[in-house]
């Protein structure tokens, strides 16, 4: 009887590990049109990142723009997506998700393929708006789409949902990395071949949306101010997308903090490897990590906590940062830097997607997920302004080399404790 429990109790983490992934196995047990909503997530990323990360490098090397054309075209896709989510939202709460999803997936197939013969700056300019805005419409469509149906499979007991926006988000993040490496492919032989791909790829998207998403899903024919109305009414959402505008202003610092680091240590080249590994900790993490967040910690201390990891990640990189690094250790504090704010992104987001609908009262959702991504955008706007002139202290070791890590710590440790009180009196 020992030996067996013993063996029972050596076989538990593994035990415990399968379990959670079988998570995954859920997939097949849902209803087909949530199955098309996770897929959608993959394939907008693949679509999305087939094209946009080598945009600069098109335009620079191919159609040989100077470097402000370059900056007002990224600029102004940022903006046409990040900052119309709050539009595309109210229009899915206006006409219904189904056609505002089709609406997004045509225009970004012909934002793609007015991208892939463009040759002038105002034709550039116009394909990368519309690919920008189309993101707009579709993606609070379908996170108010999801979230609806995430709600009734919760009460019949088959999937919470945050475990199901934890699985949204691997999808997504095997999207995300798929599609750079088949946009690098296809770059080597032509920019408009990989614009076409994309295109094609969006167009499966429509037709799959407009064969299986019902005209039902997420409510339709309110009146369009009405969701900005409600939100502007409800300080605790404002608060809240206030507080969780800095999750995304930290995450946007892998783009931008961590290549200061890397090349405060002269690792430059392991930039790659870097987005490689919070890539695989989100497709093998995500799921277990939601699962034991939500039995050993509870959803109003994960959330919080996730936070906390996103602090600690820029100030564990202070640490290091006002001393030489040793040789053998150089890439050690990027690399803390990504584990924390992986993990602190995987506990927080899921929840806080689950708390939203909470929040608007289960309606509006589309005007909600729209306003709380554009608040995101506009942190990271004004954020990253400040930040980069920050970081230019963080180039090399010094005495104020850690200072703009810990400001870019006490953001998210300010919205953590703003959230903190909220999820104690709105997390039961």
């Amino acid at each position: 009887m020992t030996a067996t429990a013993t063996g029972t109790g050596a076989r538990r983490p593994l035990t415990w590990l399968a379990e959670r992934w079988s998570l995954l196995g859920h997939v097949r047990g849902l209803p087909g049109v949530v199955r098309l909503l996770l897929v959608t997530q993959l394939v907008f990323n693949i679509g999305f990142y087939l094209v946009v990360p080598f945009l600069a490098v098109h335009l620079s090397e191919n159609l040989a723009m100077a470097g402000w054309a370059i900056g007002i075209v990224l600029g102004v896709r940022t903006f046409s997506q990040q900052g119309m989510f709050v539009v595309g939202g109210a229009l899915a709460d206006r006409f219904g998700v189904r056609p505002t999803v089709l609406a997004g997936c045509a225009l970004r197939v012909f934002g793609f393929v007015v991208l892939a013969g463009a040759s002038a700056f105002s034709t550039v300019l116009l394909g990368t708006v519309l690919i920008g805005f189309a993101a707009a419409l579709f993606s609070p469509a379908v996170e108010s789409a999801l979230a609806s149906y995430g709600s009734e499979l919760q009460e019949r007991g088959t999937i919470t949902r945050t475990e199901l926006f934890g699985l949204f988000a691997v999808f997504g993040e095997i999207g995300s990395v798929t599609g750079p490496l088949i946009g690098a492919a296809l770059l080597s032989v032509d920019f408009a071949l990989t614009c076409a791909v994309a295109a094609v790829v969006f167009t499966v998207i429509l037709f799959a949306h407009a064969r299986w998403l019902p005209g039902s899903s997420g409510g339709a024919g309110r009146p369009l101010l009405q969701g900005w109305a409600r939100i502007l009414r409800n300080r605790t959402f404002l608060v809240f997308a206030a507080a969780y505008s800095a999750y995304l202003l930290s995450y946007n610092q892998l783009y931008l903090a961590l290549p200061v680091e890397l090349g405060r240590v002269g690792a430059e080249s392991a930039l790659g490897w870097m987005f490689a590994l919070a890539s695989l900790i989100v497709v093998l993490g995500q799921l277990p990590l939601a699962s034991w967040a939500r039995a050993r910690l509870g959803a109003a201390r994960a959330l919080p906590i996730g936070f906390g990891l996103l602090s600690l990640s820029f100030a564990s990189v202070a640490a290091w940062a006002w001393a030489s690094t040793p040789e053998s250790l150089a890439v050690a504090p990027a690399v803390g830097f990504v584990v924390l704010l992986t993990f602190g992104q995987m506990l927080a987001v899921p929840l806080a997607q689950d708390l939203v609908p909470r929040l608007a009262g289960e309606d509006n959702l589309g005007s909600y997920y729209g306003f709380l991504a554009s608040a995101g955008g506009v942190a990271v706007l004004l954020g990253s302004g400040l930040a980069g002139g920050l970081l230019d202290l963080a180039a090399a070791p010094g005495p104020a080399a850690p200072v703009p890590w810990l400001v870019l710590a006490a953001l998210p440790a300010a919205g953590g404790l703003t959230l903190l009180a909220l999820s104690r009196r709105l997390i039961r």
